[in-house]
């Protein structure tokens, strides 16, 4: 199991490293590069910091042209992360109005503060779906780790799960070989691993 994290200079590459480490993962990769990424059996999109800065980054580099031959012609599983999970949705009104990668039917906008703290940081409840890949054996209310000021919101069915913090957004998304998740897995202890292993498992 070869699995690639897609290192465009934003990404919070350690955590994640450790973690699949942890769950016995040792064929880790970091890269951009097209011939690297198409080597690998799953792919990892992770991310901190602005959506519109990242989205120039991945253009510039070209990496949005090689994760869509990879992701979208070639069906490769991908997960992304926090921002990662932002940037595969179609825009963000982060700084300003900026495009994404679009192989989510989804937007993402900033929290209106109302009687809660925004970023939004800490541990939180995802209402899971035991159906779904991402949460095999895993059921009810369980807390990820999440440290963000924007959401993601959708009106379309993209298999999503939802958390409240002041309103439901979006926690998670799942559609064939693409999966998303607002929280940090590599940070959510137990619950986090077992996610991730059945990304590794179940894609």
């Amino acid at each position: 199991m070869n699995v690639a994290i897609i290192d465009y200079g934003m990404g919070n590459i350690k955590s994640v490293v450790s973690a699949l480490k942890y769950i016995g993962v040792t064929n880790i990769t970091l890269s951009n590069q097209y011939d690297v990424l198409d080597t690998a059996d799953k792919l990892i999109l992770p991310g901190v910091g602005s959506f519109k800065q990242a989205m120039e980054t991945i253009k510039r580099i070209g990496l949005d042209q090689s994760l869509h031959e990879l992701v979208i012609n070639r069906q490769k599983p991908i997960l992304g992360i926090c921002l990662g999970m932002q940037l595969m949705t179609r825009s963000s009104t982060e700084e300003a109005f900026t495009a994404g990668l679009g192989f989510i039917d989804a937007e993402v906008t900033r929290f209106e503060q109302h009687s809660v703290r925004i970023p939004h940081v800490g541990f939180n409840q995802v209402r899971v779906n035991p159906a779904l890949n991402l949460y095999h054996e895993m059921e009810g209310e369980i807390d990820f780790y999440f440290t963000h000021s924007y959401k993601a919101l959708s009106a379309q069915q993209i298999n999503q799960c939802m958390c409240d913090y002041d309103g439901e957004f979006i926690a998670s998304y799942e559609q064939n070989n693409i999966a998303g998740v607002q929280f940090h897995p590599e940070l959510s202890q137990n619950n986090g691993l077992k996610l991730l292993q059945n990304f590794i498992e179940r894609f």
